[in-house]
């Protein structure tokens, strides 16, 4: 039988044509024995039925293997279980004994212990109060100094996008992206995902469950340049290509809260006076840098994913967590 670690050195060259099957394994397999039937002689060069003997004794064999590696994970992640579950307890039983630990003073260490505890406490209510008023006065003349257009929008995050209690999302001058986490408690895979686009309509959420979001977008979308992906098994990413691409939206929805457009990135901000080829190279530029801070992959990488992605929600049953790309 191959040694695994030599076969283990075409994988980024079997998973980049696996991404070029839009028909997934069934149109694989077709390529694979087409290639062995009409370059080779595997059908017809031995006697009859050795060719799906072997086809079949190999079949065999790495589903063994398939099936002795997910044993071997599924009996590591029971072990880590017990051993987390052991120190969860080892530490309550700690924290018990301590609490229950009686310590003698006199009385002369027992007036300083709560002179000490009297003096931390006075010395971190006052900042505290400090901090409040200087905030307040901070916000009041923020609220102030801010035009009446500007009044009720929230700040923009990092990413010239907003932060929300169910989601967030980010932008450029030409895509948005949105980061949905769902708050459940089972791994979730691409038939689980409820995620449709239309020119000014967005509606996302899981099958069976109430759509965390379906609402109008304040500007349109092209639906053709629309893909998704699930991150972990638990967030979906979802990217959309902008129709106006000289323009910042304040909203992903129009249910959301607005943000204050005139807060985006500065460096950003200017790109609309560049021509558009200049604009298109500056922008990639700074997104790559962006998306490397953020830990996200660059515009590139995205590519790259995207193909694999494709191929991945076609068939959710295979197990792609120790592949690795590049």
């Amino acid at each position: 039988m191959g040694d695994v670690s030599q076969t283990e050195n075409f994988d980024a060259m079997l998973l980049h044509l696996a991404t070029q099957h839009e028909g997934g394994v069934h149109q694989l397999l077709d390529t694979f024995y087409g290639f062995l039937r009409r370059k080779t002689d595997f059908f017809t060069g031995g006697k009859p039925g050795e060719a799906e003997k072997l086809a079949i004794e190999k079949l065999k064999y790495h589903n063994k293997l398939a099936q002795k590696d997910k044993a071997k994970k599924d009996a590591e992640k029971a072990e880590q279980k017990a051993i987390k579950e052991k120190e969860k307890q080892e530490r309550a039983r700690k924290a018990e004994l301590e609490s229950s630990k009686i310590v003698e003073v006199t009385e002369e260490e027992a007036e300083a212990i709560k002179a000490q505890q009297e003096n931390v406490t006075t010395a971190t209510e006052k900042p505290a109060a400090k901090e409040t008023v200087e905030n307040g006065t901070k916000d009041k003349s923020g609220e102030e100094s801010d035009d009446e257009d500007s009044k009720g929008k929230i700040k923009p995050n990092c990413g010239n996008g907003a932060d929300l209690p169910n989601y967030s999302w980010t932008q450029t001058l030409e895509e948005i992206e949105l980061r949905l986490p769902f708050k459940v408690n089972f791994p979730v895979r691409g038939r689980d995902v409820i995620c449709e686009v239309e020119r000014k309509h967005i509606k996302v959420g899981l099958k069976g469950h109430p759509p965390i979001i379906d609402c109008a977008t304040p500007k349109e979308v092209k639906t053709e340049e629309t893909y998704w992906t699930i991150d972990d098994r638990k967030t979906l990413i979802l990217t959309v290509e902008k129709v106006n691409k000289m323009e910042w939206w304040s909203q992903l929805v129009t249910s959301d809260p607005e943000i204050n457009t005139k807060k985006v990135n500065p460096e950003n901000s200017k790109l609309s006076d560049l021509d558009g080829e200049t604009r298109g190279m500056v922008e990639k530029m700074m997104f790559d840098q962006q998306q490397k801070q953020m830990g996200k992959p660059t515009s590139d990488e995205q590519k790259k994913q995207d193909m694999l992605q494709k191929f991945m929600k076609q068939h959710p049953e295979m197990d792609f967590s120790k592949a690795k790309f590049s």
